[in-house]
């Protein structure tokens, strides 16, 4: 059923929340990023990622497409000479962290290209300009990228040719095309908890729920929104699909969706005339959604739960400026013992000013009812597993003692042969011996790899063992020939 209220109605109802009393604050200049460009093209995307080490901006460049990654402690002044990733020859319009790796970070470009790049793991110290892969298969700008939640190595990418593609990163292979599904320009896609499932807004005002290894829409509902401005789909952790969007009197409209009877929305709510596209950013830990409008100065948050009216306006946090941008960071890169339950990092034109959100708490125990156990850095299977059918349901971790980043593996990209493809398919028998033999060389080659690393740890430390003997030794001598 659904319930159109009006904002003060909305705003009226109090009821019982730990999140009621969120608190947000922007930090002190000296903790922002300063004397950034920050990207004009027109697109309604982010423009900044974050994760537990770097922060992602996408910038300004002249001739081509680029973005600056800092680690997150490099607050300050910028300096305009400070290294970026430019290897795109068109402007940069989406960033997303790989949520396996923090080293990872794929963009997507007006000139039609996706890259993945490897950040070194202190950051950069001279520019970027050779993705580890391109992946090429678009005909038009590339608008939207988002890894796979549980999946290594799966990605992706839309463009203004109406194309969605999933990839194979760690093969460089488009493997699935989904053709023929939208009309228009796609607006936001988005996978489900455990990636089996996208959803996705189009300008065509449907939403659709799609299953992509299926090739199938499994929901859609035509006039989500009947507004002709943007709109957003993001999916809930319990399956059910919140939108953002524009009534026909150019409201700014939210509403939650059952995808399995999408011909009524659960709720619809009007929120206010502004004309900025709300951006929604979703903790599946606490089921607050955080509202960023672009060119908005506030966020405003609600809580879903399964009772009437299901989206229960919390509060708004204003600042004096607008937002051009906004990355939102992972539950693991919060601090817990700051009770600290989300982290944005605001973009303005010319810098990047982080804000956190509390819940003020006086015990200095850890809140665990804030904290239930969230995804980890762990992938739950690997990409053939998912293009062959599986799925894998996030690999959760305590924060109990905060995130402890491990340690990254490089990303690896192994170009197959297409006459390898032709040939296993002809002998599918003999294929699966091979694979598991191809398997265990690789652990192998892995301890080989890492006894050799090792090896060369320990020479490096006994050369400087040695330098210092012979440092004290011509001291002596020095001393000696006085």
């Amino acid at each position: 059923r659904s319930s159109c209220i009006s904002g003060d109605m909305f705003r009226r109802v109090v009821r019982a929340s730990k999140f009621r009393h969120v608190f947000g604050q922007a930090l002190k200049n000296d903790q922002c990023y300063d004397d950034i460009r920050v990207s004009r093209v027109t697109w309604d995307s982010s423009f900044c990622a974050v994760n537990p080490k770097f922060v992602a901006i996408i910038i300004e460049a002249s001739g081509g497409g680029a973005f600056l990654v800092l680690p997150l402690h490099k607050s300050g002044r910028i300096d305009k000479a400070y290294p970026t990733v430019c290897g795109h020859t068109g402007p940069v319009l989406d960033i997303d962290w790989c949520p396996h790796n923090d080293q990872v970070i794929a963009s997507g470009s007006e000139d039609c290209t996706v890259m993945v790049w490897q950040i070194p793991e202190n950051g950069l110290v001279t520019g970027l300009s050779e993705p580890v892969v391109v992946l090429e298969g678009h005909s038009k700008r590339v608008g939207i990228i988002t890894w796979h939640p549980t999946a290594r190595n799966v990605l992706l990418s839309a463009g203004c040719d109406n194309l969605v593609i999933i990839w194979n990163v760690g093969t460089g292979e488009a493997m699935i095309q989904l053709e023929d599904m939208h009309p228009d320009v796609i607006f936001s896609a988005c996978w489900n908890r455990n990636g089996s499932l996208i959803c996705t807004a189009c300008k065509d005002k449907t939403i659709r729920v799609i299953d992509p290894r299926k090739e199938e829409i499994v929901g859609e509902k035509e006039k989500a929104h009947e507004g002709a401005r943007p709109m957003r789909a993001i999916f809930l952790s319990d399956g059910n699909v919140f939108t953002t969007g524009f009534s026909r009197m150019s409201e700014r409209q939210l509403a939650l969706w059952n995808p399995q009877a999408m011909d009524e929305a659960i709720s619809v709510h009007e929120m206010d005339t502004s004309n900025g596209v709300l951006l929604p950013f979703y903790d599946p830990d606490t089921s607050v959604v955080y509202l960023c409008g672009k060119g908005d100065s506030s966020i405003r948050y609600f809580e879903i739960t399964d009772e009437a009216p299901f989206v229960h306006y919390l509060s708004t946090f204003t600042t004096k400026e607008p937002q051009r941008g906004m990355g939102y960071m992972p539950k693991r890169g919060l601090d817990v013992n700051k009770c600290e339950i989300a982290r944005f990092y605001k973009l303005h034109e010319r810098k990047c000013e982080p804000i956190i959100m509390t819940v003020p708490r006086k015990s200095d125990l850890f809140q665990d009812d804030l904290y239930p156990d969230t995804a980890g850095p762990d992938c739950a299977i690997e990409a053939e597993d998912w293009f062959e059918g599986r799925n894998g349901e996030p690999i959760l971790i305590s924060l109990k003692n905060g995130y402890v980043p491990g340690k990254n593996r490089d990303l690896k990209v192994v170009k197959k042969n297409i006459l390898d493809n032709k040939l296993s398919k002809n002998a599918e028998n003999t294929g699966t011996v091979n694979k598991s033999a191809s398997s265990t060389p690789s652990i192998k080659n892995e301890g080989k790899l890492e006894e050799i690393l090792k090896e060369i740890k320990s020479l490096k430390d006994l050369v400087s063992s040695q330098e210092k003997r012979i440092i004290q030794l011509e001291e002596q001598m020095s001393k000696i020939a006085i």
